[in-house]
């Protein structure tokens, strides 16, 4: 049996053996996708450490929880901003040269976090941090577009963020672990050590990117030409039906887009309601000392990077995605009212977190077999764009909300109902899909 793919316009044909084409597919996969898998763990962890970081930044510079809530959603603000423009600039100058800049002017930005010391320098920075990043998930997501037809991304793109959960598992006792070990030392706080330290990995990943990725197949050295040849006629036949927005303008007049945006803005609101205060709601279920809780907070990434993985790769197998989406989305509301129902029980609260991680970033790597199913050339590098920008405002709605129904309540549990509502919201949503548009 072989893979064969047929392009007309060009009157070639590329074809290959099926054995050959899984093991090429192999080949592009290793070549790239754990690497990218590390820019993001290193992206993730820059972007959320605030929440860590809050276990003593809170007292010592006495921020409230609204605060800090609004301090750490700023950053989607700038990160909505930029988002468009960033990545219409990537699809016309190429990723390695953008990703690179983004990661390595985010991780100087990350360490001036060190010289916080009043709320609006921490307002200031975070907007700044979300500018600096802007781009790299969207243009990673259009990225892995050049590369896989979308009956295999579903898996390529859950691997890659895997690298949310993987920060976690080993981010969170990293940042306890530097802020119990390193606090007081020259006469810094731990939670300034760990900007510091947790920034340099950004900017030496960031030049590394110059030197693995590439810009697209037939720029890949490390290819042979048949090996390019039938890469790209796979991607021209898997472009070849979809019915895309044309322009930039189009994507705003689509309403597939602006579906699109309801249903990954509530994954987001769940999704950052859990990763910015998991430490605090470990705390309160009685877990004490920095290194403990961030033990204790590895525990939901671990099993969700399972989750994560198993799920994408049923999807694909299946070439099914609505209910691949929709059952994770109601068992991660289950999870958060259970663990806000049970907050002072430790074993029960860590239970339900876990379940509720588990379903949240299950969510957002198959939410993009959705959007990516419709959309090519330049209406992917604009449809993604806007869709993550405008869904990403649920990263500044849902730390803004969670820690003022906190100071209004003096409770996580309604912040932790309002999680769950917006993910029941999003199951709808994503029923209400017609299952022909996405289920390729």
């Amino acid at each position: 049996m072989s893979a064969t793919i047929t392009n007309k316009g060009a009157q070639a044909t590329a074809s290959l053996p099926a054995e050959q084409a899984e093991n090429l597919y192999k080949k592009v996969f290793w070549r790239f996708v754990p690497f990218i898998m590390l820019c993001y763990v290193v992206a993730y962890l820059d972007r959320v450490n605030v929440g860590f970081a809050k276990l003593q930044m809170s007292q010592d510079l006495g921020f409230s929880e609204t605060i800090f809530g609004l301090g750490a959603g700023i950053f989607f603000l700038g990160y909505f901003l930029f988002e468009l423009p960033s990545n219409l600039i990537m699809n016309r100058v190429g990723a390695k040269l953008w990703i690179a800049r983004i990661m390595i002017t985010w991780g100087i930005l990350s360490a001036c976090f060190a010289w916080v010391q009043t709320p609006t320098q921490f307002y200031v920075l975070r907007f700044l941090l979300g500018l600096a990043e802007a781009g790299f998930y969207p243009g990673i997501i259009l990225y892995l577009t050049y590369w896989f037809p979308s009956h295999r991304r579903a898996k390529v793109v859950a691997t890659f963020m895997a690298a949310i959960p993987v920060s976690g598992i080993f981010g969170n006792p990293l940042s306890g672990w530097i802020m119990q070990s390193f606090h007081g030392s020259s006469g810094w706080h731990g939670w300034q050590w760990m900007f510091m330290i947790e920034a340099i990995p950004a900017i030496l990943v960031g030049i590394a990117v110059f030197f693995v990725m590439d810009n697209s197949i037939r720029k890949a050295k490390w290819l042979t030409e048949a090996e390019k040849d039938f890469l790209e006629a796979e991607i021209r036949a898997d472009q070849k039906d979809k019915q895309s927005p044309k322009s930039t303008a189009a994507v705003f007049k689509d309403i597939r887009i602006w579906h699109m945006c309801l249903i990954y803005f509530c994954i987001v609101m769940g999704q950052y309601g859990l990763t910015f205060w998991l430490p605090t709601l470990v705390k309160a279920s009685g877990v004490v000392g920095d290194l403990k809780i961030g033990l204790i907070s590895a525990i939901p990434f671990v099993c969700a990077v399972f989750a994560m993985i198993l799920i994408g790769r049923r999807s694909d197998r299946m070439r099914e995605r609505r209910w691949h989406l929709i059952v994770p989305a109601l068992l991660g509301a289950v999870g958060f009212v259970v663990s806000a129902i049970a907050a002072d029980t430790t074993v029960i609260a860590i239970a339900f977190l876990s379940l509720a991680a588990m379903g949240v970033l299950t969510c957002s790597p198959l939410f993009w077999s959705l959007p990516t199913a419709f959309l090519s050339g330049t209406g992917a590098a604009a449809g993604i764009a806007v869709i993550n920008s405008v869904g990403n405002l649920a990263g500044f709605v849902s730390p803004f909300l969670v820690g003022w129904l906190k100071d209004t309540t003096h409770s996580n549990q309604t912040g932790m109902f309002m999680l769950a509502g917006m993910l029941v919201l999003g199951s709808i949503a994503i029923l209400r899909t017609p299952p022909k548009m996405v289920n390729r």
